[in-house]
Parts: structure tokens; C-alpha cells; sequence
């Protein structure tokens, strides 16, 4: 019976720091020498959605990471909203998209489907319609497109 008891303890005290490390603590971001956040292949949805769920935390931070450049047309004439990304699984299959909008600042715009290397702070913009919506934002320093596409779909 006591051998029993010390076995369910140590299972719960294992179980509650697993649910600790998983859901408490934020997700680890690879950085450089340069204090760099950069976002790879692995984990790379993960590593977005906890910059998109904690960005207060990430408010200034530099942020580097490779994905698809694209455009959408601004719904009330002005700049298009630009993003990088990459396709996830969505609701209906694999339509979701996973990454950032981008504010270009004095970096030339790749044409849309490029495959680019992004590199910026991490801010937060206001929704035009709506100033109770506010998201996370890369202030682009670096953008540039490369040749060697990486991987386009992620699912981690």
C-alpha cells in the first residue's frame, strides 16, 4: 500500500511538471550571438503562436526567420498588408497560414511567392476598424529573397 502511494506521487508530481513546462513556460526561440531570435523549420509554428500569444514579452526583440512573401490589398485603398509565412493546417486542411505582418520600412518589396529571409522588431499595430485589435508586427530591418525555397508546408 505505501509502495503504492509513493508511485502516485511521484506520477502526479511528474504529471503537474510536465503541464508546468508545457502550458506555463514560454517556448524557447534559437538566438545567435546577436541576441537574434530566429525561427526555423522545427518548432516554427510553436515559436509563432507563442510570440503571437506573449508578444508584450517579445516587444523590441529582434526577430529573424524564412517564409513565403505575400500581399493582400488594403481593403480601404491604402498600402497593401504584407506578411511572411508559411502554410499550416487550417480548418479545412492544410489551408492555414502561420507567420508575421510585416511593415517593409525602407526594405524593397519582393515579389509576391518569394521565398525571403526576414529579419525585424517585434511591435504592435492598431486595427484600422477596430482599436480594441491590436496584433504583433515585424518592423522589417532585412528582408531579402533567396533562391533555395525551405520547406513551405510546417505542422510543429
Amino acid at each position: 500500500m505505501k509502495k503504492m502511494i509513493i508511485i502516485g506521487a511521484v506520477s502526479s508530481a511528474v504529471v503537474l511538471l510536465l503541464f508546468l513546462f508545457l502550458f506555463l513556460v514560454p517556448l524557447s526561440t534559437d538566438t545567435n550571438g546577436d541576441n537574434v531570435i530566429e525561427i526555423r523549420e522545427r518548432m516554427f509554428t510553436q515559436q509563432i503562436l507563442d510570440i503571437h500569444i506573449n508578444t508584450n514579452k517579445y516587444l523590441g526583440k529582434t526577430v529573424k526567420l524564412e517564409g513565403i512573401y505575400g500581399e493582400h490589398p488594403n481593403e480601404n485603398g491604402g498600402e497593401p498588408k504584407r506578411y511572411v509565412y508559411r502554410r499550416a493546417p487550417g480548418c479545412c486542411g492544410d489551408d492555414g497560414m502561420v507567420g508575421f505582418l510585416v511593415s517593409l520600412g525602407d526594405c524593397p518589396a519582393p515579389e509576391p511567392n518569394a521565398w525571403v529571409e526576414a529579419t525585424g522588431n517585434v511591435d504592435i499595430i492598431v486595427s484600422e476598424t477596430d482599436a480594441r485589435t491590436k496584433s504583433p508586427v515585424l518592423r522589417l530591418s532585412s528582408l531579402r529573397a533567396l533562391e533555395t525555397r525551405g520547406r513551405e508546408f510546417v505542422n510543429n
